[in-house]
């Protein structure tokens, strides 16, 4: 295991290159200071003036305009801190956007409270007169129940900085403070850092490799758990203080009103799978146990593979071929941005220090997507890109066919276009192998990576932050211990008497960026119930079923969730979608057993 590198050190070939945002830190900060003049200009030609509907089009019209010259500087500046959080000029980069958001909220908070002043007849009209943003105004209605008072509204906007701030917090307590030092195993040293634990030694075959790093990376996190805790209590006080002046019943309801779906289809997402996905994935952990040949299955022993050495190795470079191969049925415009993403680099592929951990992609309206990765030469990274290409190739389309208010679906549906496009990897693979080996290691991939990350790993912590925010609506503050047995309450329900769940297995809650995010992880088992649905529609029906799900894409926020997937021919207002993936993963789980009994003979 290396130690990482510096962000100087590494191959420059296999980072993101962020010039088509900015050329540079400095053409960057430029931007900044002259978006400060045009959002000063814009408050002084429009505040006070909506109640002419000429005024109000024109003003939403240049207000759009606004937002789009926001975003190029602010993804440059949150990728160039992603790349290293410890790189000083980026953390000031940062700053110095932050800044300009904050004056930019503050400064046209006036749109929204003069528009929402009016009746609704008003805003019917001006829907007619700017009939391009009309979605925008049926936003702003649907808001008019929660809107405060104008001058509220943008002292609120003032302090967005000081709202957004636990985020900054956890990453620099995450990235920065934690020196996770080396662990021994096999009489080696080994480093150890969050990217390594996640990349490769949570998931390494050699037990006492993997368990040691398991002690030695949760050991150092408890050090931090009551920092942790307390950064998290922040953002929880000021999402119920939020929830409680828009008059919502409950932090749920105020968390669930932007994602356009109600209380029924959050519950029913964390409720079934609780229930009747644990038996099948217990039966996977038995499986684990049983080829794996461990006397007992831990918590830490979860992540591993099925079979290794199976798996083959793979370089960036060779992942090009998978990807293509897996991904054509999308399309042509599809394989073009396929094969441009690796052309023109908008993925950052490197390990280095200061690095974010995970994998992600950002899809800036008016330029192309941005992934960041940390490949580990594993085959399982191309499952991992293929998600982010997904979400990639979902913006690529949505933001060419729609305005920067409408391109963004709900965040319900984020995860969809993502986790279909690990089903295409994975039935593409399926379908070009007869070796019982290499067949068993993509059926594992799919429920351990595509299907276990995305329903189990992000559903436990639904499952958590719920009762998590059932304690913040009766106004009681969590403690680090109250996050620990929420957690291992939550762990201990699904698995059972299946997996020995190791002391320090309830810190998981500590590793997780998506608390900050409002009710996010519960949308990773919603996006992959409509994902494998609609694989399945592509494996049956071919290019009918591309075509609507290249419509679904280009929709982008036009459309809610339910909407969203009636034109996908899924109806999500039911628990019929939900399940058939469940059975569909039994009867994965049924094929695994089956390969195993034939190669074992």
């Amino acid at each position: 295991m290396e130690e990482l590198k510096h962000r100087s050190e590494v191959d420059v070939n296999y980072t993101w290159d962020l010039t088509p945002l900015f050329e540079s830190d400095a053409a960057c900060v430029e931007a900044v200071e002259k978006l400060k003049g045009e959002i000063t200009a814009f408050s002084e030609k429009y505040e006070g003036t909506l109640a002419d509907l000429n005024k109000a089009a024109d003003a939403v019209h240049e207000y759009a305009k606004l937002v789009e010259g926001l975003v190029p500087a602010g993804t440059y500046a949150s990728l160039r801190l992603s790349s290293d959080q410890s790189d000083k000029e980026a953390q000031k980069l940062s700053s110095t956007f932050a800044n300009l958001s904050t004056l930019f909220g503050r400064e046209t908070s006036f749109v929204r409270s003069e528009l929402l002043a009016e009746d609704e007849s008003y805003l019917e009209q001006l829907k007619e007169k700017a009939s391009e943003y009309s979605h925008y105004i049926d936003d702003l209605l649907r808001q008019k129940p929660y809107q405060l008072d104008a001058k509220v509204e943008k002292a609120l906007a003032a302090y967005s900085n000081v709202f957004s701030a636990p985020y900054g917090l956890y990453n620099k307590t995450k990235l920065l403070d934690i020196d996770f030092g080396t662990f021994e195993a096999n009489g080696q040293e080994i480093p150890l850092s969050y990217l390594a634990f996640e990349g490769e030694l949570e998931s390494h075959e050699d037990t006492e490799v993997r368990r040691n790093a398991f002690r030695k990376f949760y050991d150092k996190l408890s050090d931090y758990q009551h920092t942790t805790a307390g950064t998290y209590d922040i953002q929880l006080k000021e999402e119920k203080t939020t929830a409680d002046l828009r008059g919502y019943e409950s932090v749920i309801d105020y968390l669930l009103h932007d994602q356009e779906v109600d209380q029924e289809l959050y519950h029913r997402q964390i409720d079934m799978i609780m229930s009747d996905l644990a038996p099948h994935m217990r039966r996977y952990a038995k499986l684990l146990k049983k080829v794996n040949k461990l006397d007992e299955l831990r918590y830490e022993d979860l992540k591993i593979s099925l079979d290794s050495e199976a798996e083959p190795e793979i370089s960036v470079d060779e992942s090009r071929k998978y990807i293509m191969d897996g991904l054509s049925v999308m399309g042509d415009d599809y394989v073009e941005m396929l094969n441009r993403a690796y052309d023109e680099r908008w993925i950052d592929f490197v390990k280095n220090k200061g690095k974010s951990t995970g994998a992600f992609c950002s899809s800036p309206y008016g330029s192309h997507p941005f992934i960041l990765i940390s490949w580990t030469s594993l085959m399982t990274e191309v499952f991992v890109l293929a998600h982010e290409l997904g979400h990639a190739g979902h913006f690529y389309n949505a933001n060419r066919a729609q305005n920067v208010f409408d391109a963004r679906s709900s965040m319900y549906f984020i995860e969809a276009p993502s986790t279909m496009n690990e089903m295409l990897m994975a039935n593409h693979l399926l379908k070009n192998s007869e070796d019982p080996k290499f067949k068993r290691w993509v059926i594992s991939s799919i429920i351990s990576r595509t299907y276990y990350h995305n329903c189990v790993t992000h559903l436990l912590e639904a499952a958590y932050q719920r009762e998590v925010y059932k304690k913040v609506d009766n106004y009681e503050s969590v403690t680090a211990n109250d996050l620990n047995d929420l957690k291992r309450n939550v762990i201990e329900e699904f698995w059972g008497d299946d997996v020995t769940i190791t002391e320090g297995a309830e810190l998981t809650w500590m590793r997780q960026p998506h608390y900050y995010m409002g009710l996010y992880p519960y949308t990773y088992s919603a996006g992959l119930t409509i994902a494998t649905a609609m694989s399945k529609r592509v494996l049956n029906e071919g290019q009918p079923a591309v075509d609507d799900w290249l419509k679904v894409l280009k929709s982008g926020g036009t459309k809610n969730p339910v909407e969203l997937s009636q034109m996908a021919g899924i109806d999500i207002t039911t628990n019929q979608p939900l399940k058939e993936t469940i059975n569909y993963i039994g009867e994965l789980v049924d094929e695994l057993e089956r390969l195993t009994e034939e190669i074992d003979g």
